[in-house]
């Protein structure tokens, strides 16, 4: 490849890592956990209890339950705090985009592609917690529906 194919290639590749994700690319299971995830946090650090207004603004108990479970799993497994945007900004933190990806790997029943997303990231032994939660968020999301 000529070097000049190389540093366009190399320029597009930064370009594309400089763009911050959007909550608008991920499907919608993904996009209302991201949402619930926002929603958990504010609430946290008011110390209020989320479980009521997530249930109202999601329409459903059970899906309001499983987002919290699995947003304590996610907690319990991540390696350092969660970073969240404000609640109405479209854009994603880079963790946000790393749960947004398991998440959209969890609703397509892709288990290779949900620990590939967060290889190296968090560790193996607290991968099936992670699955686990996340499928029980998915099935009650399309309960739900």
């Amino acid at each position: 490849m000529p070097q000049s194919h190389r540093t366009a290639a190399a320029k597009a590749t930064i370009a594309r890592l400089a763009e911050p994700p959007r909550m608008a690319n991920l499907n919608p299971i993904a996009a209302r956990f991201l949402h619930s995830l926002r929603l958990i946090a504010h609430y946290q650090q008011a110390r209020r209890d989320p479980v009521a207004e997530l249930a109202a603004r999601l329409g459903s108990i059970d899906v309001a339950a499983k987002s919290l479970a699995l947003s304590q799993s996610i907690c319990a497994a991540w390696p350092e705090n969660i970073s969240v945007s404000r609640f109405c900004c479209g854009l994603l933190s880079h963790d946000e985009a790393s749960i947004g990806a398991l998440v959209e790997a969890g609703t397509a029943r892709d288990r290779a592609r949900f620990e590939a997303e967060i290889a190296g990231l968090v560790r193996p032994d607290r991968l099936e917690r992670l699955w686990d939660a996340t499928q029980d968020l998915v099935m009650a999301e399309l309960r739900a529906c």
